[in-house]
């Protein structure tokens, strides 16, 4: 018999972290670039990170995943969305039909989508879905806990698996997306366990709702946490107790990425709390984390702002599904194109003696 809290334990503690030796040949590297110290900013800084990661100073991008998790949220009985809870049915079928905005990204950038049917609330079977369903969704947390701090694990341990079949599968990198009505409100809940934050600062219109029902949703979440009384050392208890099975199946494939070392891309406000739960379970996942786009649900700067990390992009999105990675896989792209093909001083023929005393500025480095 699986013993899951094992298991778990044995991923979370054997993470490493990046390899300096091949960060200081990637810095060496790009600093021999001919082009202006520094002048290329966040693809070189992009560069480096790969280098740390894989331990090659020359990547490929070319076999790109996103990890989708689908899954309900009793919560939705509150009013909090102004969209019917079948809908994430609905979307999570759209996903294989190829017809939702992150799979015509997707599609565009040539990226595989694993969609991953975690907890929605049907008994069906969803055609082009991963079929890991826990249970038709979860409790409503104003009345109730969400989820077991077992089911929790669970989750986990499945996002832990979608990470270890991408990895098997060949991918270079991977992004994070999810589908679940309400699941902007069990979010702020997190975030708001998490951090301290305000129900101002971590509650936002989620995918457009009224002014009532804004104002029922920060009810909702201030209600959700002072009935369950989550414990905001220990990110396993918030979700359980006021996350949803998708943050939870999210917050283990960035647990699976930085252990099988493959970079892995964060979308908006859920996908960036679940990666900040997972980070507070391990630190080194931060390693390992390249951002994409800037959402404009407000609770997302709070999550970055915490985990010291700022979008590469800012294009107003607010959709999830791990549309923004797609676009920021391209971005990447263009990080190994530079540092694969790009010609150095001496392969340029160009004498370089002229950086020195640049080169002798600590703040030159990238």
């Amino acid at each position: 018999m699986r013993d899951e809290k094992l298991e778990l334990k044995k991923i979370i503690n054997d993470i490493t972290g990046l390899n300096e030796d091949a960060i200081e040949e990637a810095r060496l590297r790009v600093n021999s670039l001919a082009k202006p110290l520094g002048s290329l900013g966040k693809l070189e800084d992009i560069a480096i990170k790969l280098a740390g990661i894989t331990g090659k100073i020359k990547n490929s991008i070319n076999k790109k995943c996103i990890i989708i998790m689908s899954s309900d949220n009793g919560v939705v009985e509150e009013g909090v969305a102004s969209a019917p809870q079948s809908v994430t049915l609905a979307q999570t079928i759209n996903f294989s039909r190829g017809v939702t905005g992150v799979a015509v990204l997707a599609k565009e950038n040539n990226c595989d989508l694993k969609v991953v049917d975690i907890g929605v609330n049907t008994d069906r079977k969803i055609p082009g879905a991963i079929d890991r369903k826990i249970r038709k969704g979860t409790y409503n947390i104003v009345k109730r806990q969400a989820m077991s701090y077992d089911e929790c694990i669970r989750a986990i341990n499945i996002g832990i698996e979608m990470a270890r079949s991408a990895y098997e599968d060949g991918y270079n990198i991977l992004g994070v997306g999810e589908m679940g009505i309400g699941n902007t409100t069990t979010s702020s809940s997190v975030l708001v366990s998490l951090t301290e934050c305000s129900i101002e600062e971590a509650v936002g219109k989620g995918a457009g709702i009224t002014k009532e029902a804004f104002e029922k949703k920060k009810w909702v979440v201030s209600e959700a946490i002072k009935v369950n009384n989550p414990d905001k050392k220990d990110p396993i208890d918030v979700v359980s107790k006021v996350g949803g099975f998708d943050i939870a199946g999210m917050m283990g494939v960035f647990l699976g990425a930085a252990y099988y070392k493959i970079p892995i891309v964060i979308d908006g406000f859920i996908s960036v709390v679940a990666a900040l739960a997972a980070v507070r379970i391990n630190p080194l996942v931060k390693e390992y984390l390249i951002t994409s786009h800037c959402s404009k649900e407000i609770g997302y700067n709070i999550a970055m702002k915490e985990l010291e990390l700022e979008p590469m992009l800012n294009l107003d999105m607010r959709l999830g599904e791990g549309s923004g990675c797609p676009i920021a896989f391209s971005v990447i792209e263009f990080s190994c194109a530079m540092m694969n093909n790009m010609a150095t001083f001496d392969e340029a023929e160009i004498n370089d003696d002229y950086l020195d005393e640049v080169r002798g500025e600590e703040n030159y480095i990238v």
